[in-house]
């Protein structure tokens, strides 16, 4: 049975006329939020692990801000999955955030395109798939039954087919259900073009209702693990906010680098100079630009969730789930904050 309690922080923050009021009103509710769940109790466990490195517009990634943008065309962004285990009432959770299953996410029709145009040997040396989701968890001693949730901040380029069933193949993780904003999985059974070109074909087409959880606002999964809606992005987009070793991580694709979150810091080419020229607290992360409005709100919110990095308290506590990269072929676009990889507490093999 699933009892997650409803995050209340939010409701009506960005209600304001006033387009900074909106900014000021979530950052407010942030910083309650942030104390409530400093708190509280810490998940039981926390992992990262790089899956795949692909290349990303600098166009999107950094939207507006890369001054080398007319030489540079592609950044480097590393896709991760993080487990989460926490306690619930009803017993340890194990949870799978962005489990991209890359094999299947390349048909994403902007990336089957930029393979189909690119020279293989170069597509194999720029794209590296650094392992799959089934060897991780066979890694670290997780069998697919044990998987409980699985949750994306958004569903761009993913498939999820092979990880929950559908009538014609059988799940891998048997008893996972997924975890989606309700208007993230509507807009994904019904885009126009231009989010058309993002999202994998058939990629949650045929998956059995009793599968999918649909939720409304933010939500407290369990012991220190919430899932808040910060939507920009992707109307549905929501921030993974876990309470560990190193305070409060958030999760998501907003933004591709903390330095997007702390921008004027920045030694990626024209950042620093963008952010202080026009006065922005935040570098948005814009390939289907659906609501930049509510993106640089969310933005904000995440980073104020965050809290300061115990690695560098100059930076804020966000881990991307698609992190800029430094890559020798895209000069310029090393950031100045690369979070990695992290790991707290210890698993616990169900």
């Amino acid at each position: 049975m699933n009892d997650f309690k409803p995050i209340k922080h939010f409701d009506g923050s960005r209600k304001a006329y006033g387009q900074q009021s909106r900014v000021e009103d979530t950052r407010g509710a942030a910083e309650d939020f942030r104390r409530e769940m400093l708190a509280g109790p810490k998940v039981r466990y926390f992992e990262s692990f790089d899956l795949v490195t692909v290349p990303y517009p600098t166009r999107y990634g950094l939207r507006n801000a890369f001054s080398r943008e007319r030489w540079v065309e592609f950044l480097h962004i590393r896709n991760r999955m993080f487990v989460v285990q926490f306690d619930t009432s009803d017993g340890l959770k194990t949870l799978l955030v962005s489990p991209s299953d890359h094999e299947r996410g390349e048909e994403t029709p902007y990336f089957r395109r930029l393979v189909d145009s690119t020279p293989s040997f170069l597509v194999n040396y720029i794209a590296r798939r650094h392992t799959t989701v089934p060897q991780i968890l066979q890694r670290i001693g997780l069998k697919p039954e044990d998987i409980d949730y699985i949750t994306y901040d958004h569903l761009h380029t993913q498939d999820v087919r092979r990880w929950l069933g559908t009538n014609e193949e059988d799940a891998l993780f048997p008893n996972a259900q997924l975890l989606v904003h309700w208007r993230e999985w509507e807009s994904a059974l019904d885009l126009n073009p231009y989010q058309a070109d993002w999202y994998c074909p058939q990629g949650i087409h045929g998956i059995p209702a009793e599968k999918i959880i649909q939720f409304d606002g933010s939500i407290m999964l369990g012991d220190g693990c919430a899932l808040v809606h910060t939507p920009g992005h992707t109307e549905g987009n929501h921030s993974i906010v876990t309470h560990t070793d190193e305070g409060l991580w958030v999760t998501s694709e907003n933004g591709i680098s903390v330095d997007a979150y702390a921008p004027q810091l920045s030694r990626i080419s024209g950042v620093a100079d963008y952010a202080n020229t026009i006065g922005t607290e935040i570098i948005i992360n814009g390939n289907t630009l659906e609501n930049a409005v509510d993106q640089y709100i969310s933005m904000v919110q995440e980073k104020t969730i965050a809290g300061p990095s115990q690695r560098d308290a100059r930076y804020p506590n966000v881990f991307p789930s698609s992190e800029l990269t430094p890559f020798w072929l895209f000069p310029g676009t090393r950031p100045s904050f690369y979070v990695g990889n992290a790991k707290h507490g210890q698993l616990t093999k169900p």
